[in-house]
């Protein structure tokens, strides 16, 4: 896979913005203002201006729907940042021991202050890794699985191996991370939804040997891809 640096860096707070972006967008949700706002802890009327600014220097653009997209360059830069933090990362956990929701905090202050040829010798240091320790895909380096989907999405009675925990959730509910990884509900880990209560909205799983009860809110910040059930022969 190419790997693709923006001609010139933008600024850190720019940099936040992007990187909100891109997290938004690699969850498949839609994404306006007012959402960036929360996720940002700012004002809406912060967001637009910021937004004004990304607009003219060509980085972000708005659709029919008034919801805000990336350009093409606004993606390169957006995936140097996320590279970098994911990279940061996992030298955080893999190197010096750090649990998930330190390592999310640590990366975030030094993302900004590596530069490309320490985050490339730190990469390749770090075996090249093609995945931050959560399980999302670290830009340039590899891509998600096309078979993912949601665990609130699956059905009682089907397995799949869990492949990442939704940056949003690193981002917006860092206590999260703590509680799914005392669970073992951990990228790697087979689990298979045990029930599906429509009216608690909940699902009840079976990881690493016990059953766990999960909201259906919990349930969608886990990406997984299903077990194939292989076919008896008659």
């Amino acid at each position: 896979m190419e790997l693709v640096r923006p001609n010139k860096a933008p600024s850190e707070v720019v940099s936040h913005y992007l990187e909100a972006i891109y997290y938004i967008w690699a969850e498949k949700e839609p994404i306006r203002s007012s959402r960036l706002a929360d996720w940002m802890g700012v004002s809406r009327p912060t967001v637009t201006v910021a937004l004004r600014r990304m607009i003219r220097d060509g980085l972000v653009r708005m659709n029919r729907r008034k919801e805000i997209e990336l350009t093409a360059r606004g993606m390169r830069a957006a995936e140097s940042i996320v590279r970098r933090h994911r990279i940061m990362e996992r030298w955080l956990t893999d190197g010096l021991g750090l649990d998930w929701v330190t390592a999310d905090e640590e990366a975030a202050r030094l993302e900004h202050a590596v530069s490309d040829v320490v985050e490339d010798r730190l990469y390749e240091v770090l075996g090249r890794p093609t995945t931050c320790p959560h399980g999302n895909p670290i830009p340039g380096h590899s891509v998600a699985s096309s078979k993912e989907a949601r665990l609130s999405m699956l059905s009682a009675g089907k397995s799949a191996n869990l492949t990442r925990v939704s940056e949003v959730a690193e981002r917006e509910a860092p206590a999260l991370l703590a509680y799914l990884h005392k669970r073992d509900l951990t990228p790697g880990r087979e689990v298979k939804v045990v029930e599906v209560d429509e009216v608690a909205k909940t699902l009840r799983v079976q990881v690493a040997g016990r059953e766990i009860t999960l909201s259906h809110e919990t349930a969608a910040k886990l990406w997984a891809v299903p077990v194939a059930v292989s076919k008896k022969r008659p």
